[in-house]
């Protein structure tokens, strides 16, 4: 049973990083989106972010180098990650529903990574841990770990709520959302209570880790330490394939969509890529853009939708 555990937990995260790989690449090789140029964009000079402009008001732009403010962007990126500062924002009554859930995980992420790191030094470099150094550990991802769930669980609760009750949200809220977050509260819930109810023989959160990564079948852990294991592993490998993904597609959104101004002149493949679209025959319904099948794009953005209705 402890070497199925195992074999699960490891075939559950393959499939997660293959997902989210799969999802990435698919993402990267779509077209080529529209160039939004809005503007301030977080990695221009502090001194135009700050009023909003950006390169374009400096004399012979494109042949000046083009200068990318990678502190001005993570300004921008963590509290977007880490608080969701646009919900804050723009969706406050969302966002005390949505935080506690996406910060329970971030909390929950960051303690499989402690509990990791600490098994593999306990395997590797056993002398280094002192038991002053385990406790506090100890104590550290015992914190995280209980609140990251505490935290998600009512989060995942609150939005469940809300999709059931809001008239409004209703309409967007297809069986699937209702399924995915009743599978977080469901799975972390049998995790949390397989911590709070172990038996004085179950083996700890430290030494299941040490034994999943060093494939230690002598551990027998509860029925409930599996299945708590074994429905959070199965929840890891299911987001991927998922609108849950929408991580990896926030990534590209604001990297290569909102934030995206390289000018086009000094990268090779983005003319290309235009060129190459320019040639294409778009075939629209909305006969002001006279998207016929027989003009290429180059054909419609060089004619006047105005002066073509006059003639008509």
């Amino acid at each position: 049973m402890t070497a199925a555990l195992y074999l699960l937990v490891y075939a559950c995260a393959l499939v997660l990083l293959t997902g989210c790989l799969i999802r990435a690449v698919a993402y990267a090789r779509m077209p080529l989106h529209l160039r939004w140029e809005l503007y301030p964009v977080p990695h221009e000079e502090p001194e135009r972010a700050r009023h909003g402009g950006s390169y374009f008001e400096s004399p012979n732009w494109w042949a000046q180098p083009f200068r990318f403010n990678l502190l001005g962007e993570l300004r921008a990126m963590i509290p977007e990650m880490l608080f969701l500062k646009g919900l804050w924002e723009f969706n406050r009554p969302l966002w005390f529903r949505s935080f506690p859930f996406h910060f329970g995980l971030y909390l929950l992420i960051a303690t499989v990574a402690l509990v990791g790191a600490t098994a593999l030094a306990a395997i590797l470099a056993p002398e280094r841990l002192s038991d002053q150094l385990l406790l506090v550990l100890h104590y550290v991802y015992t914190a995280t770990g209980l609140a990251g769930a505490g935290l998600a669980i009512a989060g995942a609760a609150a939005l469940l709520i809300r999709r059931l009750r809001d008239a409004t949200l209703r309409i967007y809220t297809a069986p699937g959302d209702l399924f995915n977050l009743a599978c977080f509260i469901v799975s972390l819930a049998v995790l949390g209570a397989a911590f709070l109810l172990r038996a004085p023989g179950d083996p700890a959160t430290l030494e299941l880790a040490r034994g999943l990564l060093a494939f230690d079948t002598s551990l027998r852990p509860s029925p409930l330490q599996t299945l708590g294991l074994a429905l959070a592993a199965l929840l890891a490998a299911y987001i991927p394939w998922t609108h849950m993904s929408h991580f990896i597609a926030k990534y590209f959104t604001y990297h290569s969509i909102r934030w995206d101004d390289l000018p086009s002149a000094k990268a090779r493949e983005i003319e290309s890529k235009i060129a190459q679209y320019l040639t294409y025959r778009p075939t629209w319904s909305a006969p002001h853009v006279m998207a016929d099948g027989t003009r290429t794009w180059a054909d419609i953005a060089m004619a006047n939708p105005a002066q073509q209705e006059v003639k008509k």
